[in-house]
């Protein structure tokens, strides 16, 4: 298998493996979705295996949960599981307070139910992720199907008295047809540029007919787990304020995860 990770994939790694390391035996663990989370399942996968942890996963999407058993890692719904310990999920961007934008692999609404039934969770993202203001990255929005051109028409009117910069929202397509959630919803990406005041837009946004939820991931996270390129991953605890930087090296079976993607 190909051993030449690119830069921005090695960072990916890093921070998933250094996520997967704050999984202890009988936790009950959020599987984020998207590719360092992809790469934190496999982590896990192999502890499961080569170290006999013990762990219930719960997915955030159809696509996690198909890897998660490929990985060897017991799974059980939110329901069954009823509260999780710890969730680690990946992020679009974050900012210095841990507020996030989740949803850019579609899976917003179950990653954001999942991440405040937990008693904790960890952000694991290269440091590419990390902005001074939320927004470059278009903000999705889940929406229920029906009339969901009058639900994209009343967001674009409510913008107008917002404090964002841009306000082009478009709906996110699967070629010809609309992207469906595995909710059977719909979503439709804010280019919103900068975001001067997330908490009031996920309000507005939230108090809309036909919106689900929302990408911004407000007072949710507690920890992000940063990976670089040249091997350091850096460790950021809002509850402590701490930051520290640790150094990981890829072991020699490390390339597992190499054919792991976007």
């Amino acid at each position: 298998m190909d051993r030449a990770l690119s830069p921005i994939d090695r960072a990916k790694f890093l921070a998933g493996k250094r996520g997967a390391a704050f999984v202890e035996t009988g936790m009950r663990v959020g599987l984020g979705t998207g590719s360092t989370a992809a790469w934190m399942i496999r982590c896990l996968g192999e502890r499961v295996r080569e170290e006999g942890l013990r762990i219930t996963g719960v997915p955030t999407s159809e696509r996690t949960a198909a890897l998660a058993r490929e990985a060897g890692i017991p799974l059980a719904t939110l329901d069954e599981a009823k509260w999780l310990d710890l969730t680690i999920d990946g992020a679009d961007e974050f900012d210095a307070g841990l507020c996030l934008i989740k949803g850019g692999g579609g899976a917003l609404l179950r990653e954001k139910i999942v991440a405040t039934a937990s008693d904790q969770m960890i952000v694991i993202a290269d440091a590419a992720k990390e902005v001074a203001t939320l927004g470059a990255f278009p903000l999705p929005v889940e929406v229920v199907p029906f009339g969901w051109r009058t639900t994209q028409a009343l967001i674009e009117e409510a913008l107008i008295n917002v404090d964002v910069m841009g306000r082009s929202v478009t709906p996110r397509m699967a070629g010809e047809v609309p992207f469906v959630t595995d909710g059977g919803n719909f979503i439709l990406d804010l280019d919103l540029k900068r975001i001067g005041n997330p908490r009031q837009l996920s309000l507005m946004l939230n108090q809309i007919p036909g919106v689900v939820e929302n990408g911004l991931f407000i007072d949710i996270c507690d920890m992000v787990v940063i990976g670089h390129a040249d091997g350091r991953v850096e460790l950021r605890d809002l509850g402590s304020g701490s930051a520290t930087q640790e150094r990981l090296e890829l072991a020699d079976d490390d390339n597992i995860f190499a054919e792991i993607g976007d």
